[in-house]
């Protein structure tokens, strides 16, 4: 039986571009508490900051046994290149990026999204917390991950958001046009249903 995927969220900041800039990491693994971190790292720039949270995820993860990784990155610049659609001109870059690509031969699939910042607002938010002086040591968050259901479940008076139907639509014409770097339907139904709970997407239903 395949292990199960870990939904990875992660994202990087700089104010300024270059500026002051940090990153932010988050593990959610089934029935454990979600793991995150979040720190600064001088002056340098957004992709820098963006490589290193990869960088930082692949590490954390690894270390605390995960074999499968379903990553989610509102950098199309490192998904494109980390999937080998973009080159890696940049010198400090490309020490980044070969870094994530050794660290990524540790677990048996990884698989790097990109996805609209609005659904990475976790890790999105972490990131501007540590640049505003409030860094989150690595480890797990307060609160315990919740648990989710492992098929639609949504009533038909519940109201979703736009955005979260059009991301089910785009991953199963991704399937359908036999997309190789796309995750099990399984793993996209966990990343949606991961939307709508944290994001706020899903409301309650209508009376």
């Amino acid at each position: 039986m395949a292990a199960e995927s870990w939904t990875v969220r992660i994202d990087g900041a700089s104010r300024g571009n270059p500026g002051p800039a940090a990153y932010a990491v988050v593990i959610e693994r089934p029935g454990q508490p979600i793991f995150e971190e979040a720190d600064c790292l001088g002056e340098t720039t957004n992709n820098v900051a963006e490589y290193t949270a990869l960088v930082r995820v692949l590490e954390h993860a690894a270390k605390l046994g995960g074999r499968r990784l379903l990553i989610n990155s509102d950098s199309e610049l490192l998904v494109k290149q980390m999937n080998g659609e973009y080159q890696v001109k940049n010198s400090d870059l490309r020490t980044l990026y070969k870094q994530a690509k050794i660290l990524s031969q540790r677990f048996e699939a990884v698989t790097i999204l990109h996805v609209p910042r609005a659904q990475n607002s976790r890790a999105d938010r972490l990131c501007n917390e540590a640049l505003d002086g409030q860094k989150k040591p690595a480890g797990p968050s307060p609160s315990p991950a919740k648990a989710r259901p492992t098929g639609p479940a949504l009533q038909r008076q519940d109201v979703v958001r736009a955005d979260a139907i059009d991301c089910l639509r785009a991953a199963a014409g991704a399937w359908a046009a036999g997309n190789p770097n796309m995750p099990p339907p399984e793993d996209v139904w966990d990343q949606l249903w991961s939307i709508l709970e944290e994001g706020g997407v899903l409301r309650t239903s209508r009376p």
